[in-house]
């Protein structure tokens, strides 16, 4: 990897089985959440489970993140600190957080990544993370390719980037709805996702616009086509979202992505993997197949027309095609692959997502749980693919690290080198009388195939060279010189891990803002005095202390319902709905505030209705 750019795909982690089927798929790095204070508060893991899973990843030189990145309360810094130095001491490659109080503690030397609940999105923030000791910054969701380039060009920090998975249609961190209606704060981690509730569209006039539909929810974000792009402006590493996320649905979607990465790694000699290691997965990926709301760029290339799943927020999976046939049991589509239990999904004529399980195909025809609802020309999708899930459950041949191996015979000793592809090396040799082969070609055979037979080790003998004169020699000789071989190769590596230590140095390095409000998300003691060393006023303390939050901003977006709804202010024949726009839920109430200038929407709070 000399001169060489590594990029990272990275996975998301649930449990440890996730992160090592992750890991097996392709994965050169995995995020978990700490047992408490991740932003998926019901994602933790537990100690020996992350410990287990950072011995798996770091066999092939891939690393393991820990989330603990919720906003802290004065009193839960004793035992974040104490899971801080526990992972630290598992292995843990880097801790992503979110308060900067943490930057007040004594903490152990591990990299800081800072969680995109800091919405990083411009190039003095993140300048000033590189300035306080940050190693890499997670990337608001909502930047474009022009704006990632310009944090690019004046920070050398790592840039972390989210290319697949849910988004949250807030600015990350600055969203409080989910605590104002129901306690439960996003940035402590239990996020009640009201973004994906129904909502009325109000005008003016008090008039129901859009009634019942989910207005804030938004599709998922599929980059797989843009990574040229991406690693073009300056990022190297790409995040696929999804610690609540099944294994399926982390097995297909990464093998995807380490198939796109490979492909564009292999076009640029100027980058390089950052893990070691391959695998070939025993199916074709295929993202459409897994869990998804329909699929978004976001606003990676300025903005797509429509980025929003306003008829459901459940999973519509792959699209099919329409019903070409259909008679009372039974209806017909094009070129599909359908089997016995699969689940099929479609929108009604009144816009409500409808599914079924098929039953039975016979010639054709395919016979579902139930015919309600299905009309000829009625677009299917399929949410579920039995097959797949089927392929995806078969447990995956070894992820192979590439090793050359020299096998030499002389009078008396026979010895075996190894070199794997970082350039660890490792030796065997044992006394062997030599004794003459009946068949020497036979004989040169008999060390092929006994050396190469890795069997299920992580190894994989890319080249044998072979030299001496070779004797007759047991199976049982040859196979315990490689099985020896090998068991030193694999100390090695645990022993010859790159881990990186970095010490956090204080310092007084302006922040980019003078004052914060509710906004900078300060809950704590350590964080104003971070920010008041920093030469920052905290003017108001976390949302979740105000005592009041009606009429408080509840969500900052990029996404805009207007735009959405084709009723832009901005845009020539515009559809017409009359100021001010509210939207309503069964209990509360909500004022749109749109700023036009830079194309942002905010939700403001009303109270209960």
């Amino acid at each position: 990897m000399l001169n060489k750019k590594p990029l990272e795909l990275l996975a998301p982690a649930g449990s440890a089985d996730i992160g090592i089927a992750a890991i097996d798929h392709g994965a050169d790095a995995v995020y978990v959440g700490a047992p408490r204070f991740s932003a998926r508060a019901n994602a933790g893991v537990a100690m020996d489970e992350m410990a287990r899973l950072i011995r798996h990843a770091h066999l092939y030189y891939a690393k393991v993140y820990v989330a603990l990145n919720t906003i802290l309360t004065d009193e839960e810094f004793p035992e974040a600190l104490d899971q801080i130095s526990r992972v630290y001491e598992l292995g843990a490659d880097g801790l992503i957080i979110q308060d900067l109080g943490l930057l007040e503690m004594d903490l152990p030397p591990i990299p800081l990544i800072a969680s995109t609940q800091m919405h990083n999105d411009t190039p003095g923030k993140i300048q000033f993370l590189e300035d306080v000791g940050f190693k890499r910054a997670i990337l608001a969701r909502e930047l474009s390719l022009p704006e990632i380039a310009e944090i690019r060009r004046h920070s050398k920090i790592e840039l972390e980037c989210f290319v697949h998975g849910a988004l949250c249609v807030s600015y990350s961190g600055q969203c409080y709805m989910s605590h104002a209606i129901t306690g439960r704060s996003a940035n402590r981690g239990v996020c009640a996702q009201p973004c994906r509730s129904r909502y009325t569209l109000m005008d003016g006039d008090g008039k129901a616009v859009i009634p019942n539909r989910f207005l804030l929810s938004l599709k998922d974000l599929n980059l797989l086509h843009d990574i040229p792009d991406l690693a073009a402006a300056g990022v190297t590493s790409f995040k696929i979202e999804g610690r609540y996320k099944e294994i399926d649905y982390v097995q297909n979607v990464t093998a995807a992505y380490r198939h796109a990465l490979d492909a564009f790694i292999a076009d640029h000699p100027e980058f390089c993997r950052s893990s070691s290691g391959h695998g070939v997965p025993a199916f074709a990926p295929d993202p459409a197949k897994s869990f998804n709301r329909g699929f978004s760029r976001y606003f990676l290339r300025g903005g797509e027309d429509k980025i929003a799943s306003l008829s459901t927020p459940k999973s519509i999976g792959q699209l099919l095609g329409p019903i070409k046939r259909l008679d009372r049991e039974s209806f017909q589509i094009d070129g599909s692959d359908l089997q016995n239990g699969d689940g099929l999904c479609f929108f009604t004529s009144e816009g409500e997502l409808a599914g079924f399980r098929v039953e039975g195909i016979e010639k054709g025809r395919i016979y579902p749980s139930s015919m309600k609802g299905l009309t000829k020309g009625v677009p299917l999708y399929r949410n579920h693919n039995s097959a797949l899930i089927r392929q995806l459950q078969k447990a995956p041949g070894p992820r192979r690290i590439s090793v050359e191996a020299d096998f030499t015979q002389t009078a008396d000793l026979i010895r075996l080198e190894v070199r794997d592809e970082d350039g660890n090396n490792a030796e065997w040799s044992s006394s062997a009388p030599y004794v003459k082969p009946r068949d020497p070609l036979m004989a040169k055979e008999m060390v092929e195939k006994h050396i190469r037979s890795t069997g299920n080790t992580p190894f994989r003998i890319t080249e044998l060279r072979m030299e001496g004169q070779l004797g007759f020699l047991a199976a049982a000789m040859l196979n315990q010189c490689r099985r020896q071989a090998l068991e030193k190769l694999l100390q090695i590596r645990y022993e010859r891990y790159p881990r990186e230590a970095r010490p956090l140095v204080p310092n007084r390095v302006p922040y980019p803002l003078k004052k914060l409000d509710f906004h900078g998300n300060v809950l704590n003691g350590n964080a104003r005095s971070f920010y008041a060393r920093h030469g920052t006023e905290i003017l108001e303390p976390a949302f979740e202390s105000l005592p009041e939050f009606a009429k408080k901003e509840v969500m900052r977006t990029r996404y805009c319902l207007r735009r959405e709804l084709d009723a832009c202010l901005k845009a020539k024949d515009a559809r017409q709905i009359r100021a001010p726009l509210r939207i309503v839920d069964a209990h509360h109430s909500y004022l749109l505030e749109f700023d036009c200038t830079a194309c942002k929407m905010s939700v403001v709070f009303l109270g209960r209705k």
